[in-house]
């Protein structure tokens, strides 16, 4: 009988570490999601008028926070953005037409029309 409760408390001691493990994971994932997020966010409130492309990274409180990536393409934009969390990293691909941008006043009309493929 003794050993079936140090069985049973042992089992209940590595479920919950599991546990432990997967919600630490779990929150740090959603960290990152976040950070990458605030990318997306910047990058529909700063797409270029003159450029095709534009890489910028965002630093807060000594720590990269995400790297973002915007392109312009055919009747559109593509952002791409990638949020970090100590170790862990999360890429969000976004695509946006222009009728769309314009409709959500990111951008006016005719700022997309300059796109280019050399620059």
């Amino acid at each position: 009988m003794k050993q079936f409760f140090l069985f049973f408390y042992l089992l209940i001691l590595i479920i919950s570490s599991e546990v432990y493990s997967q919600s630490k994971v779990d929150a740090d994932i959603e960290a990152a999601l976040t950070n990458a997020r605030k990318g997306v966010f910047w990058g529909l409130m700063n797409i270029p008028v003159k450029k095709a492309k534009l890489e910028k990274s965002l630093i807060n409180n000594d720590m990269l926070i995400a790297k973002v990536k915007i392109a312009k393409e055919l009747n559109g934009v593509k952002i791409e953005s990638t949020g970090y969390n100590n170790t862990n990293e999360v890429t969000i691909v976004l695509y946006r037409s222009a009728d769309s941008l314009i409709k959500d006043g990111y951008i006016k009309k005719g700022d997309l029309e300059i796109y280019s493929d050399e620059e």
